[in-house]
C-alpha cells in the first residue's frame, strides 16, 4: 500500500492543451541509446527542435504499429503493466496511446486510476530511461508531450465533485526552475480540479515568480514537485519565503517527487507540512491538512 507521510503543523498558469499531432517515430528497441551530452542541458530549446526534433519527425515511420503485449483484462494497474506501457510512450503516437488507454478504461478502470497509477509512473520511468541513457532528450520530451495529450483527452471523463464556488479551496502546483520532469504537476492539477478544487499550475518556475503568485492570490495549498536532489539545497529557503509572503498566513505546503518517495522524512527537513506518493493520496492529505488548520484556528480563538 502506498505510504502517506503527514507532518502536523499548528492561475491555472498552464502551458495550455496540445493540439492533436501525429508524432509516430516508429518502433525501436529500448536498449542502450546514445549517451546524453552534458551540453544538452545548456542548448536552447530552439536549437534542439531545429537540430534534433524536426529531423526525427521527418524521418518518422508513419506506419508504426502498436507492439503486441499481453495485459490482464481486469484488476488494478500494477508495475508489470506500467513496464509494458512506458516504452510505448516513446514508440507510438498519441492516438495509438489513447487507443491503448481506451482498452484499459473499457475493462472498468477509472480515469483517475489510469492517470495516477499508469500515466504518472510511466512518466517517471521515462526519466529513469533518460538517466540510464536508454533514451535521449528528444525521446523523453516527445513522450511527455504524448502523455499530456492523453491526459487532456481523458480528464474530462472524470466525475467532478459538485461544490459551491464559495466553498472551493485553491491550490497552486509548481515545478521548480530547471526541473524538466513536470508531468506530475499536470496529474495533480487534474485530480485536484476534479476533486472540487480551483487549481493553478506553473512549470519550470523561477523563485521570484513563484513568490509573486503566492502573494497575489489566496491559496490553501501550495504543492511543489521536485524530481532531482539538486533542488533540495535551496528548497527550505523557498518554503520559508513562501510562508512569509503568502496571502494566506496559514498556507499548507506539500512536496512531492521521487526524492521524497525514497525518503519521506526529507519533507520535514525542508519545512513542508507533508508529502504523498501519488496524486490521490495528495488530495486526501490536503483535505486533512486543511481540517487540521481550521481546527487550530478555532482552538486559538
Amino acid at each position: 500500500m502506498a505510504a502517506v507521510t503527514h507532518y502536523s503543523r499548528g492561475f491555472r498558469w498552464s502551458t495550455g492543451s496540445f493540439a492533436r499531432r501525429d508524432w509516430s517515430d516508429g518502433r525501436r528497441d529500448l536498449g542502450p541509446g546514445p549517451r546524453r551530452d552534458d551540453g544538452d542541458y545548456d542548448r536552447p530549446l530552439s536549437a534542439l527542435i531545429e537540430c534534433e526534433i524536426i529531423p526525427r519527425l521527418m524521418a518518422a515511420h508513419a506506419s508504426a504499429a502498436m507492439p503486441s503485449a499481453e495485459i490482464g483484462t481486469d484488476g488494478p494497474i500494477d508495475s508489470v503493466e506500467v513496464g509494458i506501457f512506458a516504452p510505448l510512450v516513446i514508440q507510438v503516437d498519441a492516438d495509438r496511446l489513447l487507443a491503448h488507454i481506451e482498452t484499459i478504461l473499457d475493462r472498468g478502470v477509472s480515469v483517475e486510476t489510469v492517470m495516477v497509477d499508469l500515466l504518472a509512473p510511466a512518466a517517471r520511468l521515462l526519466g529513469e530511461y533518460w538517466d540510464d541513457d536508454r533514451c535521449d532528450f528528444v525521446d523523453v520530451t516527445m513522450g511527455l508531450w504524448r502523455l499530456q495529450e492523453v491526459v487532456h483527452e481523458i480528464a474530462g471523463r472524470m466525475p467532478s465533485i459538485r461544490t459551491d464556488l464559495g466553498d472551493r479551496h485553491r491550490a497552486l502546483f509548481a515545478s521548480l526552475q530547471g526541473d524538466h520532469h513536470s508531468f506530475g504537476t499536470i496529474v495533480l492539477d487534474e485530480v485536484f480540479r476534479h476533486g472540487g478544487w480551483l487549481t493553478d499550475r506553473i512549470n519550470d518556475v523561477e523563485t521570484p515568480v513563484l513568490l509573486d503568485a503566492a502573494t497575489a492570490d489566496w491559496f490553501d495549498i501550495i504543492g511543489l514537485t521536485i524530481s532531482c536532489d539538486c533542488h533540495i539545497a535551496g528548497l527550505a529557503s523557498i518554503i520559508a519565503a513562501l510562508r512569509r509572503v503568502s496571502r494566506n498566513p496559514r498556507v499548507c505546503i506539500m512536496v512531492g517527487g521521487a526524492i521524497f518517495n525514497a525518503d519521506p522524512d526529507l519533507a520535514t527537513k525542508v519545512g513542508a507540512d507533508g508529502t504523498a506518493s501519488d496524486a490521490k493520496l495528495a488530495l486526501k492529505m490536503a483535505g486533512d491538512l486543511l481540517r487540521e488548520s481550521a481546527w487550530g484556528t478555532t482552538a486559538c480563538n
